[in-house]
């Protein structure tokens, strides 16, 4: 092999600028090695490698120049106009939590990664997972339910009911005009330990109908259903055990799919029979109220399935409290609804628009599902070491979802006022500044809320006294 020959302290001198310049200043050291280059100064096998050194340094410098500096994908940031909002939406939602009993809790917004794994179906995908940190394993966190799960299980808790408010995460295609986000806020109600039946999912259903009816949000929708009355009704039309939750993630999609496509795809992808899917399609295009629950009680294939007969049961219960509550006329009985996270073990239920307002200077809509939740009574068992299990049921509210329809209302309807200022504190003539932040000072101690504009503050007392 041909020994290359000792570099000239040009060479080295051009080099060392390129590797010594930071890398947002100009490209000085790019220009020197150049003329370096082209002018003959630097030796032969030293310039080969120059002439590449140079190529790598102005193609660094090109990709630099195209990048756009913007928010990543599937997120958003919020000025004060939208702080506004959500605040409000906020205001009502922990209001109503707070009325019903409810106490405060936060959670880290990262979990050990196996905390979170295998505990949301075929969704364990969109998991976001981070790079090992300190010698663990972590990941974003998904939702909020488990953590409070968790939680109870991490400080041996057997009774509590909670509101959390926070952020959580979801690797999924967003969708702005559905008000879907990679990064978003959720807002949850849960109650852990033994009660009489029904009665805590009884409660939580009302706390949906309070909480979307106090938003003016538009006529709404609840749709229940009971997991045991799905797996009931799979093992009856004679789906083997293995393929449940395969079956059960397709019938969650009857909403969002034609019943033609649902069933091509149990039969075509999870090769289900043909003979029983179309069982399974005679039963989850059903929907009702009260009755409907009567009516698969006397079901010949339903009545004999132990599962089903508990689900139906619970769900005819669960009728009754919501008719003393007032709220029936909301309330849906929909088999069709299977939330397909893997740890609901009883009743689940979703609410859903009927229609988005579409008023004047409003475009529709199609936000979907604004809140869900459901029974997960085996949850808080998986963390704990000896396996004990403390009933839970929950629920979900989508705030994105619902800032997507409220931001667009008050934009169109309102004008959004961006402080709480009471009172501005201004003087006529000048060197009244002493005054005027002695003034301000006693304001503030006293509790009120007092702008210190610098700039244009009498010509803004002159238009509110206009506008009064």
């Amino acid at each position: 092999m041909q020994r290359l020959g000792p570099w000239s302290r040009e060479a080295w001198a051009a080099l060392a600028l390129q590797l010594l310049r930071p890398p947002r200043a100009p490209c000085a050291g790019a220009t020197l090695l150049f003329r370096r280059v082209q002018g003959g100064l630097v030796q032969p096998p030293a310039r080969e490698f120059a002439e590449a050194r140079l190529k790598t340094q102005l193609e660094s410098d090109k990709e630099k120049s195209s990048f756009v500096i913007k928010t990543p994908k599937g997120t958003r940031d919020l000025g004060p106009q939208q702080m506004i909002i959500r605040e409000k939406i906020l205001t009502a939602v922990i209001s109503c939590f707070k009325r019903h009993g409810a106490k405060g809790l936060d959670t880290p917004a990262f979990e050990l990664k196996e905390v979170l794994m295998e505990k949301y179906g075929e969704d364990s995908r969109l998991i976001y997972e981070l790079k090992d940190q300190g010698g663990e394993l972590l990941a974003l966190r998904y939702d909020l339910t488990v953590p409070f799960a968790r939680y109870l299980a991490t400080n041996k808790i057997k009774k509590m009911k909670c509101y959390h408010i926070g952020k959580v995460w979801r690797r999924e295609s967003p969708s702005i005009t559905q008000g879907r986000y990679r990064e978003f806020c959720q807002c949850d109600f849960d109650i852990a330990g033994h009660f009489d039946p029904m009665i805590p999912d009884a409660e939580c259903l009302k706390i949906i109908y309070e909480i979307l009816n106090a938003l003016q949000l538009g006529d709404f929708l609840i749709k229940v259903n009971d997991r045991r009355i799905l797996d009931g009704m799979f093992a009856v039309c004679g789906v083997p055990d293995n393929k449940f939750q395969l079956i059960s993630a397709s019938v969650d999609k009857l909403g969002k799919m034609s019943w033609k496509d649902v069933r091509q795809e149990m039969v075509g992808k999870i090769g289900l029979a043909p003979e029983v899917a179309d069982c399974i399609g005679v039963y989850i295009q059903q929907h009702g109220g009260v009755s409907l629950v009567e009516q698969l009680l006397q079901d010949p294939k339903l009545s004999q399935n132990k599962q089903a007969l508990e689900g139906l049961g619970d769900l005819k219960l669960l009728f009754e409290y919501l008719t003393l509550f007032g709220i029936t006329e909301k309330i849906s009985f929909d088999l069709s609804l299977a939330r397909g996270l893997d740890y609901y073990t009883g009743v689940i239920y979703e609410a859903v628009l009927l229609q988005t307002p579409a008023r004047q200077g409003e475009e529709p809509l199609g936000v979907g599902s604004v809140a869900a939740g459901g029974r997960y009574d085996g949850l808080v068992g998986m963390f704990d070491p000896k396996g004990r299990k403390v009933p839970c049921v929950g629920l979900s509210i989508g705030v994105e979802r619902i800032f997507s329809i409220v931001e667009q209302r008050m934009e169109a309807t309102e004008k959004i006022q961006v402080t709480e200022t009471q009172v501005l504190v201004a003087a006529a003539q000048k060197n009244f500044l002493k005054e005027r932040m002695k003034l301000i000072a006693e304001l503030w101690d006293a509790g009120i809320k007092v702008d210190i504009k610098r700039e244009y503050i009498v010509t803004e007392i002159q238009r509110r006294m206009s506008e009064s």
